[in-house]
């Protein structure tokens, strides 16, 4: 696991070492940089395969003909090894996974996606062709961005390493910023600045005498549904899961697992036990406040897999000293506050470990979250007259506030939001902040005069487009891979860890896990009020009843009392009226009732202000 940049065109090496330096804790095991001919690649290593000296990047052939930079990891790469092994044309001088990889580019070209199953994002240099190729992997594990400016192209790892060099330059997109009040995130392909894209999942792009020349998907999401019982469809998966964890316990330096209490986390728990020759290093965290504490759970998973487990309490105070630490190296707003106690966890971890597998992908794979749910409900109610439906909503507003995990008016305050617009919409506004509505409160009349993206949703029509054949719920499961997936929990776990110099592995996300959940009907992974049917199935018996049978938690915090205690004084000074004033994007006189109406108990305004908090440290640190 790496962090990686460069350039090809106008840039130095004291640039490139600038690039690299800004997100030196991805890898803080080596650092290497170089330039020749317009070309700069450096990365940061965090040493997991092959420790020596021999495996530090960049990487190149041994003619010196095509080099690369690689963050991640090839799983299948000792098979593929053998396959050029076999072919007799290739002198390995590592046991590292980056090695195949580039004689694999030098075999097969940008056939390779084809062949190579892990976590990626990685630049490869053809010097006698001239020609860069990036790519990322399938569903987006990895970050990569880049920038085409005055014909050099400039890629990082995060956004911040590209702002190094000295063609970037800091022009606000409001497009992306009207997105993020709605989604929590900015989606692909946009990035907080204009200019600045990040790479889509799946994709690769080839750039070449200035510009890009080819830009394009190498993989596809194939809902084609087979004809496999339902006990077939378990004993598969069970093989799969079993092969996607043993996989990723490949490791030279010591490895462990997420552990929530949750069912996901659980079952990669289980697998990796059951494949490991000694007892796993468990890891998870509790909170003081008891509905939002999950490590009695936890703690019974642990011990009925026998596993080495280790835990530590996250307390408010200390919570709350870690959100400089955090905000201070997000380069683009990111307002899912869940990265506080992720990033707790991967510091915690990496105490003991360098490697941790985690249960991400499961719920957007086998509709695990509740808005599956809540779903069916939509449908019922979006066939009452929508006075009807407001009476409802306003109902549900006398309701009292709580700042419990998920509480009853919260739920009820987010569902009503998803009729605001067509129903395609829905569970983007429940899994978000600010309406379009809301956004025109918020705004200033000169920063609508900068957006053109109308209502920030409707970026998702494109993803619903890309699977045009396929049924309903499966397009819905598609925009979550794309949207909730991608940006918000991959993004969460990629930058909690990384800060932390930590890898983390996503079993569930395995390529061929994934292509064969996507080819089972609706029925094996949610039926009535329960999701994630085939799970359950394949894991009763395995794990505790209480795991499998329980409702879905999530990794939340309190942040609605903390913004009305402990972070208030905090909100104040960033959300302050001379602050908002003073960069002319949002109307204070709205931020000021929504404050007011939290502080008194009226409405429970905690998305909406986290939201807006962010943005402003985000703001005040980049801007």
């Amino acid at each position: 696991m790496c962090g990686i940049a460069g350039f090809v065109g106008k840039g130095s090496e004291g640039e490139l070492r600038r690039m690299i330096d800004a997100i030196r804790y991805r890898g803080p095991d080596h650092q290497g940089a170089i330039v020749t001919d317009n070309v700069g690649l450096a990365q940061a290593r965090l040493s997991i395969i092959d420790l020596s000296v021999n495996a530090q990047q960049p990487f190149f052939t041994a003619d010196k003909s095509v080099a690369m930079v690689f963050n991640g990891e090839i799983y299948n790469y000792l098979e593929l090894k053998q396959e050029l092994i076999r072919l007799n044309k290739y002198t390995f001088r590592t046991t590292s996974d980056t090695e195949v990889l580039l004689y694999m580019y030098q075999e097969y070209g940008e056939k390779l996606f084809d062949k190579i199953n892990g976590m990626f994002a990685f630049a490869i240099y053809n010097f006698q062709k001239k020609e860069l190729l990036l790519a990322r992997d399938r569903m987006g594990k990895k970050p990569l961005y880049y920038s085409v400016i005055n014909n050099t192209l400039v890629f990082a790892s995060e956004l911040k390493a590209i702002l190094q060099h000295p063609l970037a330059t800091k022009e606000l997109n409001y497009n992306a910023i009207n997105e993020y009040l709605t989604f929590d995130y900015i989606p692909t392909p946009n990035s907080i600045f204009k200019n600045i894209h990040k790479l889509e999942a799946s994709q690769y792009l080839i750039f070449k005498e200035g510009h890009i020349i080819t830009k394009q998907a190498y993989w596809h999401v194939n809902f084609t549904e087979q004809n496999i019982s339902f006990g077939d469809a378990t004993t598969k998966f069970d093989t799969l899961l079993n092969n996607a964890v043993s996989g990723r316990l490949m490791s030279d330096v010591p490895l462990g697992v997420f552990l929530s209490g949750g069912l996901d986390s659980s079952a990669v728990a289980y697998y990796a036990q059951k494949n490991a020759t000694s007892k796993i290093n468990t890891f998870s965290i509790g909170f003081s406040e008891k509905s939002y504490d999950e490590s009695s759970y936890a703690k019974l998973v642990a011990k009925k897999l026998g596993t080495q487990h280790h835990e530590e309490v996250l307390s408010a105070s200390t919570s709350l000293s870690l959100i400089p630490d955090i905000t201070k190296n997000l380069d683009e707003p990111f307002a899912d506050p869940s990265i506080i106690p992720t990033y707790f966890l991967s510091k915690f971890t990496r105490k003991h470990v360098t490697v941790a597998l985690g249960g991400d992908g499961s719920d957007e794979l086998m509709a695990g979250y509740p808005t599956f749910i809540s779903d069916k409900f939509l449908k019922t109610f979006g066939a009452l007259p929508k006075s009807l439906i407001k009476s409802f909503s306003q109902l549900s507003n006398l309701l009292p506030r709580s700042d419990k995990n998920i509480s009853l008016d919260f739920k009820l305050t987010q569902f009503f939001k998803g009729f605001e617009e067509s129903r395609q919409y829905a569970h983007t506004l429940w899994l978000g902040s600010f309406t379009p509505s809301l956004k025109n409160k918020l705004f200033t009349t000169t920063a609508q005069g900068h957006i053109t993206n109308g209502n920030g949703i409707t970026s998702i029509d494109r993803y619903l487009n890309d699977v045009p054949t396929a049924n309903e719920f499966n397009r819905l499961l598609y925009s979550y891979y794309r949207t909730y997936l991608l940006e918000d929990i991959l993004v969460k776990v990629d930058r909690a860890s990384m800060y932390n110099s930590l890898e983390v592995r996503a079993p569930f996300l395995d390529v061929n896990v994934v292509e064969f959940l996507n080819t089972l009907p609706k029925s094996y992974k949610i039926k009535g009020f329960t999701g994630k049917l085939l799970l359950k199935e394949l894991m009763r018996n395995k794990l505790p009843n209480e795991i499998i049978d329980r409702p879905k938690k999530g990794f939340g915090i309190p942040v609605s009392l903390w913004l009305r205690n402990e972070l208030k004084e905090t909100m104040e000074h960033y959300l302050s009226e001379e602050r908002i004033s003073k960069h002319g994007i949002f109307n204070y006189s709205y931020i000021d009732k929504l404050k007011k109406e939290h502080y008194s108990l009226k409405q429970n305004h905690r998305k909406l202000l986290w939201n807006l908090l962010v943005f402003e440290m985000w703001y005040d640190n980049f801007m």
